[in-house]
């Protein structure tokens, strides 16, 4: 196999992780609503933004590639 394959095989193996974990993290009564996610309601209108959530799964990211990373 060449390099092309191998990462396209790593990508779709990671999106499946992702999505698995994402089905899972529904279930999950903290990931979504932590301290810090934004939420506004008023009338019909709803915005959610997960702020501290997209900072925590990006801070588990960078420790996880930095620690299997290649050197």
């Amino acid at each position: 196999m060449n390099e092309f394959s191998k990462t396209l095989i790593f990508f779709g193996i990671i999106l499946v992780v992702a999505g698995m974990a994402a089905a899972l993290a529904g279930k999950l009564s903290g990931i979504g609503r932590l301290p810090g996610d934004i939420y506004i309601r008023k009338g019909s209108f709803t915005f959610y933004f997960p702020l501290a959530t997209c900072l925590l799964l990006s801070l588990i990211l960078t420790l996880v590639f930095t620690l299997f990373g290649k050197k």
